[in-house]
Protein backbone atom coordinates (compact mmCIF):
# COMPACT_ATOMS: atom_id res chain seq x y z
CA UNK A 1 0.00 0.00 0.00
CA UNK A 2 1.03 3.09 -0.72
CA UNK A 3 2.07 5.84 2.02
CA UNK A 4 -1.49 8.21 2.46
CA UNK A 5 0.85 11.51 1.95
CA UNK A 6 1.75 9.71 -1.53
CA UNK A 7 -1.38 9.18 -2.44
CA UNK A 8 -3.58 10.76 -4.91
CA UNK A 9 -6.70 10.11 -6.74
CA UNK A 10 -6.00 9.10 -10.36
CA UNK A 11 -8.71 12.03 -11.80
CA UNK A 12 -7.71 14.32 -9.36
CA UNK A 13 -6.36 16.62 -12.14
CA UNK A 14 -9.63 17.66 -13.51
CA UNK A 15 -10.50 19.35 -10.05
CA UNK A 16 -13.95 17.49 -9.44
CA UNK A 17 -14.67 18.84 -5.52
CA UNK A 18 -14.92 22.22 -7.47
CA UNK A 19 -16.76 20.69 -10.28
CA UNK A 20 -19.02 19.09 -7.93
CA UNK A 21 -19.83 22.01 -5.90
CA UNK A 22 -21.47 24.01 -9.18
CA UNK A 23 -23.20 20.37 -10.03
CA UNK A 24 -26.99 20.48 -10.09
CA UNK A 25 -27.39 16.68 -8.72
CA UNK A 26 -31.02 16.85 -7.94
CA UNK A 27 -32.13 18.02 -11.51
CA UNK A 28 -29.64 15.59 -13.01
CA UNK A 29 -30.51 12.07 -15.37
CA UNK A 30 -26.70 11.23 -14.78
CA UNK A 31 -24.41 11.63 -12.36
CA UNK A 32 -20.74 10.42 -12.27
CA UNK A 33 -18.08 10.99 -9.97
CA UNK A 34 -15.05 9.08 -8.25
CA UNK A 35 -15.14 7.04 -5.07
CA UNK A 36 -10.88 6.70 -4.52
CA UNK A 37 -8.88 4.78 -2.85
CA UNK A 38 -11.35 2.13 -1.59
CA UNK A 39 -9.48 -0.84 0.20
CA UNK A 40 -9.46 -3.99 -3.08
CA UNK A 41 -8.33 -7.63 -1.93
CA UNK A 42 -8.30 -10.27 -4.26
CA UNK A 43 -9.19 -13.73 -2.88
CA UNK A 44 -8.99 -17.12 -4.25
CA UNK A 45 -9.74 -20.86 -2.72
CA UNK A 46 -12.33 -23.10 -3.26
CA UNK A 47 -15.86 -22.11 -3.07
CA UNK A 48 -17.31 -25.98 -2.18
CA UNK A 49 -14.65 -25.66 1.19
CA UNK A 50 -17.16 -24.93 4.33
CA UNK A 51 -13.88 -23.87 5.78
CA UNK A 52 -12.74 -21.51 3.34
CA UNK A 53 -16.48 -19.87 3.53
CA UNK A 54 -16.20 -19.71 6.76
CA UNK A 55 -13.20 -17.67 6.97
CA UNK A 56 -14.37 -15.30 4.94
CA UNK A 57 -17.24 -14.75 6.92
CA UNK A 58 -15.70 -14.70 10.15
CA UNK A 59 -13.39 -11.78 8.66
CA UNK A 60 -16.10 -9.97 6.70
CA UNK A 61 -19.34 -10.85 7.92
CA UNK A 62 -20.36 -11.72 4.23
CA UNK A 63 -21.85 -15.01 2.94
CA UNK A 64 -19.49 -15.83 0.14
CA UNK A 65 -21.46 -15.83 -3.42
CA UNK A 66 -21.03 -18.53 -5.31
CA UNK A 67 -23.06 -17.59 -8.05
CA UNK A 68 -21.27 -16.51 -11.03
CA UNK A 69 -21.66 -12.66 -11.54
CA UNK A 70 -23.33 -11.70 -7.96
CA UNK A 71 -21.92 -9.59 -5.05
CA UNK A 72 -22.82 -9.59 -1.77
CA UNK A 73 -22.90 -7.48 1.40
CA UNK A 74 -22.43 -6.71 5.01
CA UNK A 75 -21.90 -3.79 6.65
CA UNK A 76 -18.85 -1.69 5.00
CA UNK A 77 -17.68 -5.25 3.40
CA UNK A 78 -19.27 -6.15 -0.32
CA UNK A 79 -17.81 -8.93 -2.08
CA UNK A 80 -18.14 -9.32 -5.36
CA UNK A 81 -17.45 -12.64 -7.85
CA UNK A 82 -14.62 -12.81 -10.65
CA UNK A 83 -14.55 -16.69 -11.06
CA UNK A 84 -15.15 -20.08 -9.70
CA UNK A 85 -12.19 -19.39 -7.12
CA UNK A 86 -12.13 -15.53 -6.97
CA UNK A 87 -13.45 -12.64 -5.21
CA UNK A 88 -12.67 -9.01 -4.75
CA UNK A 89 -13.46 -7.96 -0.98
CA UNK A 90 -14.07 -4.30 -1.47
CA UNK A 91 -14.21 -2.09 1.63
CA UNK A 92 -13.35 1.48 3.34
CA UNK A 93 -9.81 2.77 1.85
CA UNK A 94 -6.91 2.69 4.36
CA UNK A 95 -8.22 -0.71 5.67
CA UNK A 96 -6.48 -3.05 3.40
CA UNK A 97 -3.16 -3.81 5.24
CA UNK A 98 -5.52 -4.89 8.29
CA UNK A 99 -7.98 -7.06 6.25
CA UNK A 100 -5.18 -8.45 4.02
CA UNK A 101 -3.44 -9.38 7.38
CA UNK A 102 -6.97 -10.94 8.94
CA UNK A 103 -7.99 -12.99 6.20
CA UNK A 104 -4.44 -14.34 6.09
CA UNK A 105 -4.59 -15.82 9.38
CA UNK A 106 -8.02 -16.89 8.88
CA UNK A 107 -6.91 -19.04 5.96
CA UNK A 108 -3.78 -20.46 7.93
CA UNK A 109 -3.22 -24.09 6.84
CA UNK A 110 -6.26 -23.93 3.81
CA UNK A 111 -5.19 -23.52 0.27
CA UNK A 112 -5.77 -19.85 -0.61
CA UNK A 113 -4.34 -16.47 -1.91
CA UNK A 114 -4.78 -13.21 -0.60
CA UNK A 115 -3.15 -10.20 -2.54
CA UNK A 116 -3.72 -6.43 -2.11
CA UNK A 117 -4.63 -5.15 -5.46
CA UNK A 118 -6.28 -1.49 -3.94
CA UNK A 119 -3.80 0.63 -6.06
CA UNK A 120 -4.47 -1.00 -9.33
CA UNK A 121 -8.03 0.31 -9.64
CA UNK A 122 -10.15 3.59 -8.88
CA UNK A 123 -14.11 3.31 -9.02
CA UNK A 124 -16.13 5.47 -11.27
CA UNK A 125 -19.80 5.67 -10.24
CA UNK A 126 -22.77 6.91 -12.20
CA UNK A 127 -25.96 7.05 -11.43
CA UNK A 128 -29.21 8.30 -12.52
CA UNK A 129 -32.69 7.60 -14.81
CA UNK A 130 -30.15 7.78 -17.86
CA UNK A 131 -27.06 5.66 -16.23
CA UNK A 132 -28.03 2.38 -18.20
CA UNK A 133 -28.38 4.60 -21.36
CA UNK A 134 -24.95 5.71 -21.28
CA UNK A 135 -23.07 2.57 -20.39
CA UNK A 136 -25.17 0.90 -23.27
CA UNK A 137 -23.26 3.65 -25.77
CA UNK A 138 -19.71 1.36 -24.41
CA UNK A 139 -20.69 -1.45 -23.11
CA UNK A 140 -22.23 -5.14 -25.17
CA UNK A 141 -23.84 -6.43 -22.22
CA UNK A 142 -27.15 -6.54 -21.99
CA UNK A 143 -28.25 -3.92 -18.97
CA UNK A 144 -31.70 -4.24 -18.77
CA UNK A 145 -33.09 -4.46 -15.76
CA UNK A 146 -34.14 -8.03 -16.01
CA UNK A 147 -30.65 -9.18 -17.46
CA UNK A 148 -28.65 -6.98 -14.79
CA UNK A 149 -29.99 -5.52 -11.95
CA UNK A 150 -28.98 -4.83 -7.91
CA UNK A 151 -26.52 -7.12 -6.76
CA UNK A 152 -24.90 -8.12 -9.92
CA UNK A 153 -21.71 -7.47 -11.28
CA UNK A 154 -19.38 -8.53 -14.51
CA UNK A 155 -16.39 -8.04 -16.02
CA UNK A 156 -16.68 -6.21 -19.17
CA UNK A 157 -15.15 -4.30 -21.43
CA UNK A 158 -16.74 -0.04 -21.48
CA UNK A 159 -15.66 1.83 -24.53
CA UNK A 160 -12.37 -0.13 -25.00
CA UNK A 161 -11.22 -0.18 -21.20
CA UNK A 162 -11.84 -3.49 -19.39
CA UNK A 163 -13.82 -2.90 -16.01
CA UNK A 164 -15.96 -4.43 -13.55
CA UNK A 165 -19.34 -3.43 -13.34
CA UNK A 166 -21.04 -3.70 -10.39
CA UNK A 167 -24.79 -2.44 -9.89
CA UNK A 168 -25.36 -1.08 -6.40
CA UNK A 169 -28.71 -0.33 -5.93
CA UNK A 170 -32.11 0.06 -8.39
CA UNK A 171 -31.56 4.25 -8.76
CA UNK A 172 -29.57 2.18 -10.55
CA UNK A 173 -26.32 3.17 -9.44
CA UNK A 174 -23.09 1.51 -10.86
CA UNK A 175 -19.69 1.20 -9.30
CA UNK A 176 -16.86 0.59 -11.95
CA UNK A 177 -14.05 -0.24 -11.36
CA UNK A 178 -11.09 0.62 -13.97
CA UNK A 179 -7.40 0.09 -13.95
CA UNK A 180 -6.00 3.53 -12.84
CA UNK A 181 -4.05 3.99 -16.02
CA UNK A 182 -7.07 3.67 -18.10
CA UNK A 183 -9.13 6.08 -15.54
CA UNK A 184 -8.34 9.27 -17.44
CA UNK A 185 -9.30 8.02 -21.27
CA UNK A 186 -12.56 6.69 -19.02
CA UNK A 187 -13.63 9.79 -17.49
CA UNK A 188 -13.78 11.87 -20.48
CA UNK A 189 -15.56 9.34 -22.50
CA UNK A 190 -17.90 9.98 -19.72
CA UNK A 191 -17.95 13.53 -20.20
CA UNK A 192 -17.94 13.65 -23.51
CA UNK A 193 -21.28 11.61 -23.46
CA UNK A 194 -23.00 13.05 -20.94
CA UNK A 195 -23.23 16.22 -22.60
CA UNK A 196 -26.37 14.69 -24.12
CA UNK A 197 -27.46 14.32 -20.96
CA UNK A 198 -29.02 16.69 -17.73
CA UNK A 199 -25.36 15.45 -15.99
CA UNK A 200 -23.99 16.27 -12.69
CA UNK A 201 -20.52 15.57 -10.91
CA UNK A 202 -20.75 14.65 -7.32
CA UNK A 203 -18.06 14.91 -4.95
CA UNK A 204 -16.71 11.55 -3.18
Amino acid sequence: MAEAYTRRSALQHFGLTAAAAKSDVAGAEIVIGESAHRAIVNIRGNSSDAAFIAAVKSVTGVDLPVKPNTTAQSGAFRVLWLGPAEWWVVTTGGTEEKLVADLRQAFAGQHAAVVDVSESRTVITISGASARDVLARGCSLDLHPRAFGPGQCAQTGLTKANILLDQTDATPSFDIYVLKSFGDYLWQWFWLIGRDYKFAIKAQ
